[in-house]
């Protein structure tokens, strides 16, 4: 057994474990007033919060007879983690941790919206001036997250292996002070988290980013909950869903009010939390059911799939609709 296949079964045993040991994931507690209570998972930056702050400015929680409560992460996997252990409802996930619904610890509940933050990047004067130059350097990267993806992506199109350069596992924010403390050659992250680094070391060279990547990949950001969360407590999961549709709609219409309202909830410059937005590709909710019709969906996914089993993440790729509720999600914009 390879060691990146024996990693996978010691993690998914012990999601197993977490899900046993607490009786899995629990649906909504009910309130005495009737309102179902959730706890959701975000990361804090504008394509993960960004809903989540429109749909409690505007009320659309408790339109739904909901009450949302949000708890701050730093990445997809820890959110995952948590599902598994009871301590989420539902999180926000990037691309790189699409594997993890893939492999069967999560359900995506639904797509959030394209991203085209994550970049390759390596420190001035270090003689790195392309990718294949990260041969034999350390780079920091946090595992399973978009910057694990996109740093796998930039090496099979250099000709490396992950084997040929000194990969630093590390938090995200461990990995800004590493490369901003010039402890490592390089590192794999995104947006705003760079924009922190680009501050203390002008002329970062960037190597690698989404858009090189736009024709194979669409890099899709998504919205999970845990595994049998759906066959559980339907009727509760496609409210939460089109609570997260009318909050897209929104931000789809509204994107300048959505950056305001964001930027108040993170407490954050409005001005970085814009320049955060220019890295995602929103789509309407009719624009996503649509998508999830005709295919397209389920290709992006495929497509994560293939990229994960060549990365030794997944065995093999599995049927879309084993872990994406494309038909929830299409139920709930029917409403």
């Amino acid at each position: 057994m390879s060691t990146s296949s024996h990693r996978r079964r010691t993690l998914a045993a012990a999601a197993v474990l977490a899900v046993l040991a607490t009786g899995g994931c629990t649906a909504a507690s009910a309130d005495g007033d009737g309102t179902r209570s959730v706890d959701f998972g975000y990361i804090a930056d504008y394509n993960q919060a960004g809903l989540l702050a429109v749909a409690r400015e505007r009320g659309l929680w408790k339109e739904h007879g909901i009450r949302a409560t949000y708890k701050v992460f730093t990445d997809g996997p820890t959110q995952i983690t948590a599902l598994g252990a009871g301590d989420l409802d539902f999180g926000t996930i990037g691309p790189g941790a699409a594997w993890l619904p893939a492999s069967g610890r999560a359900t995506v509940v639904a797509v959030n919206q394209l991203g085209r933050a994550d970049r390759v990047v390596a420190l001035p004067g270090r003689g790195i001036s392309r990718t294949a130059d990260l041969k034999g350097k350390r780079v920091a990267v946090p595992e399973g997250t978009s910057g694990d993806m996109i740093l796998g992506l930039a090496l099979d199109r250099a000709g490396l292996s992950r084997d040929d350069v000194k990969i630093v596992p590390m938090a995200p924010a461990t990995a800004v002070s590493a490369l901003a403390s010039r402890q490592v050659d390089a590192a794999a992250l995104w947006y705003p988290l760079l924009a922190t680094v680009e501050k203390r070391i002008p002329g970062l060279v960037r190597l690698a980013e989404s858009a090189d990547f736009a024709a194979d990949f669409a890099f899709p950001s998504s919205v999970v909950a845990a595994p049998g969360a759906v066959g559980k407590d339907r009727e509760l999961v496609e409210d939460v869903v089109r609570v997260l549709q009318k909050a897209n709609d929104f931000r789809h219409k509204n994107p300048g009010k959505t950056i305001d309202i964001t930027a108040r909830f993170l407490r954050l410059d409005r001005d970085a939390v814009a320049a955060d937005a220019r890295n995602t590709q929103p789509l309407s909710t009719a624009e996503l059911v649509t998508a999830g019709r005709d295919g397209t969906v389920a290709r992006w996914f495929t497509a994560l799939q293939g990229f994960f089993v060549r990365a030794g993440k997944l065995d093999a790729p599995v049927p879309v609709e084993k872990f994406y509720a494309g038909d929830l999600y299409q139920r709930a914009a029917a409403r």
